[in-house]
């Protein structure tokens, strides 16, 4: 029966076209919107800059970012996770501000021991505050192939997607005090070492001997706005850029249905159900 259901929503993913736009990638270099930010040596880019490699070991993670800062847009990446005992180890991508009040829109992947499940966590920061973490199982294994992650934001809502499936949705309630990400942001993707906390709460360390863990990414031209400074951010949310247009306010009818499915089928973790953490639900989730 589990695998009747598994077929079905595979095949409602494979009928949606919603986000046919964004599917139309073109075949870019690494060099020509990205550059790298941190850990150069253990950074491999091939096939003519069309694929990036991150590596880590115990001397050193890695990561890039893009030349440009974002207001708005459906940012995307393919990623291929650690295919090692990969406990410990995290694959982040995200978009993120500079200071204090910073803005954040994150995928961190934590990797598990052998023939355990990779986790999926979300989390959102608007102004500072963050602890909006969501996680989800997936339903392949993300290690064996590259997967597509993207993330919608306009000034109605932001949804993060696998593979054209929204698996979150967080709507614009900035009329009632809840915070919205509106900072100009650059892209980032990274590989390091989260043992303290990524698998079972940071009891599962790094295995240092399955070292360098490699994460390999393409897809690297960007549906954005393109910005300086937040002065000149106002036209991000104009409609003449197709992510802002009323199709992608809300999610369409077949797209609500795979997100209940994966709320249901597949999360594991909601911040808004948490009431150890919050007795009283966050506004936002009211």
């Amino acid at each position: 029966m589990g695998s009747i259901i598994l077929f079905v929503f595979l095949l409602l993913v494979a009928s949606n076209g919603v986000l046919s736009k964004g599917n139309m990638t073109k075949e870019i270099s690494f060099h020509q919107n990205y550059k790298v930010i941190w850990g150069d040596n253990y950074v491999l880019s091939s096939n003519q800059g069309k694929e990036v490699q991150l590596k880590m070991d115990n001397s050193s993670g890695s990561g890039f970012g893009s030349k440009m800062t974002y207001v708005s847009g459906l940012f995307h990446m393919r990623i291929k996770l650690p295919n090692k005992n990969s406990a410990g180890v995290v694959t982040a991508y995200y978009l993120t501000s500079e200071g204090k009040m910073h803005d954040e829109l994150d995928f961190e992947f934590l990797g598990n021991r052998d023939g355990k499940p990779y986790r999926l966590q979300t989390n959102i920061f608007a102004d500072g505050q963050g602890n909006r973490e969501q996680r989800i199982k997936l339903w392949f294994d993300p290690r064996a192939d590259f997967h597509t992650y993207q993330i919608l934001w306009n000034q109605h809502q932001i949804v993060f997607y696998v593979d054209n499936t929204p698996i979150r949705v967080y709507k614009n309630k900035s009329n009632i005090g809840v915070g919205y990400p509106s900072r100009p942001m650059q892209i980032q993707a990274s590989l390091w070492d989260g043992d303290s906390w990524a698998t079972n709460g940071g009891k599962t360390k790094t295995n240092w001997k399955y070292a360098p863990f490699k994460a390999n990414f393409q897809g690297f031209d960007v549906s954005g706005c393109q910005v300086l400074s937040s002065s000149n951010s106002q036209n991000c949310f104009s409609e003449k850029h197709w992510w802002n247009s009323p199709k992608f306010w809300q999610l369409s009818p077949s797209q609500h249905r795979q997100y209940e499915h994966v709320k249901h089928k597949y999360m594991t973790y909601d911040y808004c159900t948490d009431r150890i953490r919050y007795p009283q639900p966050p506004l936002e989730c009211l």
